[in-house]
Protein backbone atom coordinates (compact mmCIF):
# COMPACT_ATOMS: atom_id res chain seq x y z
CA UNK A 1 0.00 0.00 0.00
CA UNK A 2 1.40 3.37 -1.11
CA UNK A 3 4.54 1.87 -2.72
CA UNK A 4 3.92 3.73 -6.00
CA UNK A 5 3.70 7.08 -4.23
CA UNK A 6 7.03 6.53 -2.44
CA UNK A 7 8.82 6.25 -5.82
CA UNK A 8 7.59 9.67 -7.01
CA UNK A 9 9.72 12.68 -6.06
CA UNK A 10 8.08 14.95 -3.49
CA UNK A 11 6.88 18.22 -4.96
CA UNK A 12 6.40 21.54 -3.21
CA UNK A 13 3.23 22.22 -5.14
CA UNK A 14 1.01 21.30 -8.07
CA UNK A 15 2.26 19.90 -11.38
CA UNK A 16 1.57 21.99 -14.47
CA UNK A 17 0.01 19.25 -16.58
CA UNK A 18 -1.51 19.30 -20.03
CA UNK A 19 -4.87 18.55 -18.41
CA UNK A 20 -4.59 21.63 -16.17
CA UNK A 21 -3.67 23.80 -19.15
CA UNK A 22 -6.64 22.45 -21.13
CA UNK A 23 -8.99 23.24 -18.23
CA UNK A 24 -7.61 26.78 -18.02
CA UNK A 25 -7.87 27.11 -21.81
CA UNK A 26 -11.62 26.55 -21.93
CA UNK A 27 -11.99 29.97 -23.59
CA UNK A 28 -10.04 28.43 -26.48
CA UNK A 29 -12.11 25.22 -26.41
CA UNK A 30 -9.17 23.41 -24.80
CA UNK A 31 -7.05 23.74 -27.93
CA UNK A 32 -3.39 24.07 -26.94
CA UNK A 33 -1.98 24.41 -30.47
CA UNK A 34 -3.68 27.80 -31.03
CA UNK A 35 -3.73 29.09 -27.45
CA UNK A 36 -2.45 32.68 -27.21
CA UNK A 37 -3.11 33.54 -23.55
CA UNK A 38 -3.29 31.48 -20.36
CA UNK A 39 -3.98 32.44 -16.76
CA UNK A 40 -2.30 30.03 -14.35
CA UNK A 41 -1.98 32.27 -11.30
CA UNK A 42 -2.59 31.25 -7.68
CA UNK A 43 -2.54 27.50 -8.38
CA UNK A 44 0.50 26.51 -6.26
CA UNK A 45 2.36 25.44 -9.42
CA UNK A 46 5.96 24.62 -8.50
CA UNK A 47 7.57 24.13 -11.93
CA UNK A 48 6.99 25.36 -15.48
CA UNK A 49 6.22 22.29 -17.55
CA UNK A 50 4.25 21.50 -20.72
CA UNK A 51 3.90 25.12 -21.89
CA UNK A 52 6.44 24.58 -24.69
CA UNK A 53 3.69 22.62 -26.47
CA UNK A 54 1.61 25.82 -26.71
CA UNK A 55 3.75 27.54 -29.31
CA UNK A 56 1.30 30.37 -30.07
CA UNK A 57 1.28 31.69 -26.51
CA UNK A 58 1.72 35.46 -26.31
CA UNK A 59 0.66 36.08 -22.70
CA UNK A 60 1.28 33.88 -19.64
CA UNK A 61 0.09 34.73 -16.15
CA UNK A 62 1.99 32.63 -13.61
CA UNK A 63 1.98 35.03 -10.66
CA UNK A 64 1.44 33.88 -7.09
CA UNK A 65 2.73 30.34 -7.46
CA UNK A 66 5.68 28.40 -5.99
CA UNK A 67 7.95 28.43 -9.06
CA UNK A 68 11.70 28.47 -8.29
CA UNK A 69 13.17 28.65 -11.80
CA UNK A 70 12.35 30.19 -15.16
CA UNK A 71 12.46 27.19 -17.48
CA UNK A 72 10.51 25.29 -20.09
CA UNK A 73 9.65 28.33 -22.22
CA UNK A 74 12.40 28.18 -24.87
CA UNK A 75 10.05 27.23 -27.74
CA UNK A 76 7.71 30.17 -27.16
CA UNK A 77 9.03 32.52 -29.85
CA UNK A 78 5.78 34.56 -29.84
CA UNK A 79 5.67 35.14 -26.07
CA UNK A 80 5.23 38.87 -25.44
CA UNK A 81 4.29 39.09 -21.76
CA UNK A 82 5.33 36.85 -18.88
CA UNK A 83 4.06 37.60 -15.39
CA UNK A 84 5.92 35.64 -12.71
CA UNK A 85 5.42 38.06 -9.82
CA UNK A 86 5.16 36.57 -6.33
CA UNK A 87 7.04 33.33 -6.94
CA UNK A 88 10.36 31.94 -5.65
CA UNK A 89 12.59 32.99 -8.57
CA UNK A 90 16.21 33.71 -7.58
CA UNK A 91 17.79 34.29 -11.00
CA UNK A 92 16.78 35.45 -14.48
CA UNK A 93 17.46 32.71 -17.00
CA UNK A 94 16.25 30.68 -19.98
CA UNK A 95 14.36 33.47 -21.76
CA UNK A 96 16.94 34.14 -24.49
CA UNK A 97 14.93 32.28 -27.13
CA UNK A 98 11.69 34.13 -26.33
CA UNK A 99 12.51 36.65 -29.02
CA UNK A 100 9.16 38.52 -28.94
CA UNK A 101 9.24 39.14 -25.17
CA UNK A 102 8.19 42.75 -24.48
CA UNK A 103 7.20 42.71 -20.82
CA UNK A 104 8.60 40.66 -17.93
CA UNK A 105 7.21 41.00 -14.41
CA UNK A 106 9.34 39.47 -11.65
CA UNK A 107 7.97 41.65 -8.85
CA UNK A 108 8.45 40.23 -5.31
CA UNK A 109 10.69 37.25 -5.96
CA UNK A 110 14.10 36.39 -4.48
CA UNK A 111 16.59 37.94 -6.92
CA UNK A 112 19.35 39.34 -4.70
CA UNK A 113 22.50 41.33 -5.44
CA UNK A 114 24.52 38.15 -6.02
CA UNK A 115 22.17 37.21 -8.88
CA UNK A 116 21.40 40.67 -10.27
CA UNK A 117 24.00 40.04 -12.99
CA UNK A 118 21.60 37.45 -14.47
CA UNK A 119 19.61 40.38 -15.86
CA UNK A 120 22.31 40.30 -18.55
CA UNK A 121 20.75 37.11 -19.94
CA UNK A 122 18.05 39.41 -21.37
CA UNK A 123 20.51 41.47 -23.48
CA UNK A 124 19.52 39.74 -26.71
CA UNK A 125 15.78 40.09 -26.05
CA UNK A 126 15.74 43.15 -28.31
CA UNK A 127 11.95 43.59 -28.06
CA UNK A 128 12.00 43.78 -24.24
CA UNK A 129 10.53 47.15 -23.26
CA UNK A 130 9.33 46.67 -19.67
CA UNK A 131 10.93 44.90 -16.71
CA UNK A 132 9.70 44.81 -13.11
CA UNK A 133 11.96 43.82 -10.20
CA UNK A 134 10.27 45.79 -7.39
CA UNK A 135 10.25 43.94 -4.08
CA UNK A 136 13.26 41.74 -4.83
CA UNK A 137 16.20 41.87 -2.39
CA UNK A 138 18.44 43.42 -5.08
CA UNK A 139 15.98 46.30 -5.41
CA UNK A 140 15.30 46.74 -1.70
CA UNK A 141 18.96 46.94 -0.64
CA UNK A 142 20.39 48.87 -3.58
CA UNK A 143 17.49 50.72 -5.19
CA UNK A 144 19.31 53.50 -7.05
CA UNK A 145 22.28 51.36 -8.06
CA UNK A 146 20.01 48.52 -9.13
CA UNK A 147 18.08 50.83 -11.43
CA UNK A 148 21.25 52.24 -13.04
CA UNK A 149 22.75 48.78 -13.42
CA UNK A 150 19.65 47.27 -15.06
CA UNK A 151 19.13 50.18 -17.44
CA UNK A 152 22.82 50.18 -18.38
CA UNK A 153 22.75 46.43 -18.96
CA UNK A 154 19.49 46.50 -20.94
CA UNK A 155 19.49 49.71 -23.02
CA UNK A 156 16.43 48.47 -24.96
CA UNK A 157 14.20 48.98 -21.89
CA UNK A 158 11.69 51.80 -22.11
CA UNK A 159 10.38 51.22 -18.58
CA UNK A 160 11.93 49.74 -15.44
CA UNK A 161 9.66 49.15 -12.44
CA UNK A 162 6.97 51.27 -14.07
CA UNK A 163 9.18 54.32 -14.53
CA UNK A 164 10.47 55.57 -17.86
CA UNK A 165 14.06 54.48 -18.28
CA UNK A 166 16.69 56.73 -19.77
CA UNK A 167 19.90 54.95 -20.70
CA UNK A 168 22.57 55.74 -18.13
CA UNK A 169 25.63 57.71 -19.05
CA UNK A 170 28.88 55.82 -19.45
CA UNK A 171 30.05 57.09 -16.04
CA UNK A 172 26.86 55.94 -14.29
CA UNK A 173 27.14 52.49 -15.92
CA UNK A 174 30.75 52.18 -14.81
CA UNK A 175 29.93 53.34 -11.28
CA UNK A 176 26.99 50.89 -11.01
CA UNK A 177 29.17 48.01 -12.29
CA UNK A 178 31.98 48.81 -9.86
CA UNK A 179 29.55 48.99 -6.93
CA UNK A 180 28.02 45.63 -7.89
CA UNK A 181 31.44 43.99 -8.02
CA UNK A 182 32.60 45.39 -4.68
Amino acid sequence: MGDDVADEPKRDGVALTEDLIRRKAEHNEGMLSTLEEIALHQLDIDKIETLNNCRHLKIIYLQSNLIKAIEGLHRLKRLEYLNMALNNISRIQNLERCESLKKLDLTVNFIDLDELHTVGSLKNNSELEELYLTGNPCHQYWESGCRHYVIATLPQLQSFDGKVSVPASRGQRLQASIHLLS
